[in-house]
């Protein structure tokens, strides 16, 4: 419990920690775009006062002409010399009235057909615009106002009014100084003698003949007074793109590391959780051990009194005097007897450690000295045993072989009948092995049993104690070596020892 209640906090820090690092790496992304913008904004800046330096080289007495001024927003907007202008990805410039109404564009007017009269940004997928006061605009009580006017052409003036207008210079007042040196007029006045506040008070020498109401709906209409600058957005979104695939990278290495950390943690809370059980395991197996030998000692030691009580109970059956009835009864107690001790022996060779002492022996050999030492057995039931094969012979315990040996043929010799037959069979096979077979004809082992034969106390025999085919399984594990049951066709049952090694 303590276990799975640090690997929840660990696997919760480490979800924490990529949780920070992802938010980390978002912070940081909205910070380089904030950046991005920022540089957007700073060349729209850089472009505003270039554009009012030239504004200002070109003004004359407060007034621009429109044909002077469209080449330079046209060279602005397409220049690919100009450091400032062409890495700023400028497309599209316009002059705005104080209506807010375009004076002068160029590049892509469709840009700055929106509604662009209020001052700051504008952005869009593809687009930013940038609406900023014109250099030397203010708002005045009377309404904005700006020094500098863009005229239509000379000529499109004069042509378009001479009809109805004198533009003739008229004669200059005492009062005013030469316009050329620099000095300022007196200020036009209305017909109500009122001094102009529009336009800062300056007319040019060709429209000192126009009336004040028509020159102030000139100005009004050309007066300069919000700058408007369209800017791509491309390397903006390129700068997002590359930063964000950079922040998802990191991410999610970052993700990656932590699910590795929790998958490394995963395994050594797994290796620990073993090594306990393991440390468990060899504990009860010890216990087991101790267990196994006090199993083992009470045996042996009870076959001591058995063998007291068979011994007496034979003595009691031989007396002169004794009945029948006493003589079967003393033969059952010997009976009993030797089937307890048969069990017991079973159950202290099962519960033996199997040291192997490998030597040189031959099968053909070991297996017909089996065949004598069971041969009045064999007579009584009249069987038919033989053994086949060459004589080959193998590395393995002599003594253990011939209990493997003696416990196969018991088990093939309770299976027959009366006259069954048994076959002992030895062959060679590859990579210097051989394979040991007893064949019997008996009714043989169902599929589903033939594994669980091998285990303690399973047998299919009334008088089977179920300790012989597990001996049998322990010595073949302790050589190394491989035991199957199989089917004998057409009937009957094959055990079969493979994996033996052929002596030199």
């Amino acid at each position: 419990m303590e276990l799975k209640r640090q690997s929840k906090l660990v696997y919760g820090l480490l979800a924490g920690m990529w949780l920070v690092v992802a938010g980390w790496q978002c912070q940081e992304h909205f910070r380089v775009v904030e950046v991005a913008k920022s540089d957007l904004r700073n060349r729209s800046r850089e472009i505003a006062s270039t554009l009012g330096a030239v504004t200002r080289a070109l003004r004359f007495r407060g007034a621009i002409f429109q044909e002077r001024l469209e080449p330079v927003l046209n060279e602005l907007v397409n220049s690919r010399t100009n450091a400032i202008v062409s890495s700023s990805g400028l497309v599209a410039v316009g002059l705005l009235n104080t209506e807010g109404n375009p004076v002068v564009t160029a590049g892509d007017t469709n840009l700055l057909s929106r509604e662009l009269s209020t001052e700051g940004e504008h952005w869009s997928d593809s687009f930013v615009t940038f609406v900023m006061p014109m250099a030397g605009a203010s708002v005045r009580p009377e309404g904005a106002t700006n020094s500098t006017v863009v005229l239509p052409p000379f000529r499109e003036m004069t042509n378009a009014t001479s009809r109805d207008r004198d533009f003739s210079r008229p004669e200059r007042n005492p009062n005013e100084t030469n316009a050329l040196a620099g000095s300022s007029l007196p200020p036009a006045t209305n017909d109500a003698g009122q001094a102009r506040a529009s336009g800062g008070g300056r007319r040019p020498p060709w429209l000192h003949g126009m009336k004040e109401a028509e020159f102030k709906a000139l100005t009004a209409k050309r007066e300069l007074h919000a700058l408007v600058l369209a800017m791509s957005t491309e390397n903006l979104r390129a700068v997002r793109a590359d930063d964000w695939w950079l922040r998802g990278v990191v991410s999610f290495f970052a993700g990656i590391s932590a699910l590795g950390i929790g998958l490394a943690w995963r395994n050594m809370s797994r290796t620990a959780d073993l090594q306990i059980r393991l440390v468990r395991a060899s504990e009860q197996n010890s216990h087991l051990k101790e267990l196994n030998l006090a199993a083992a000692g009470l045996a042996h030691e009870t076959r001591n009194p058995l063998n007291i009580i068979r011994g007496l109970a034979q003595i009691v059956s031989r007396l002169p005097d004794a009945s029948p009835e006493v003589r079967d009864k003393t033969k059952t107690i010997v009976d009993e007897t030797d089937k307890v001790t048969a069990q017991l022996t079973e159950f202290i060779n099962y519960s033996k450690p199997r040291e192997v002492r490998r030597t040189n022996l031959v099968l053909t050999a070991a297996a017909n000295e089996i065949l004598r030492t069971l041969g009045h057995d064999i007579a009584e039931k009249q069987l038919r045993v033989e053994v086949t094969g060459e004589p080959l012979a193998i590395e393995a315990d002599e003594q253990l072989l011939r209990q493997v040996l003696f416990n196969l043929l018991i088990n093939a010799m309770q299976a027959v009948g009366q006259s069954g037959a048994i076959q002992i069979g030895i062959r060679r096979m590859e990579n210097q092995e051989a394979v040991l077979e007893v064949r019997d004809d008996g009714p043989g082992v169902p599929p589903e049993k033939r594994r669980e034969i091998f285990k303690p106390y399973f047998t299919t025999h009334q008088k089977g104690t179920g300790l012989g085919l597990a001996v049998v399984q322990q010595i073949v594990s302790a050589h190394g070596w491989e035991i199957q049951c199989l089917a004998n066709e057409p009937h009957g049952a094959v055990f079969r020892i493979s994996h033996l090694k052929l002596a030199a």
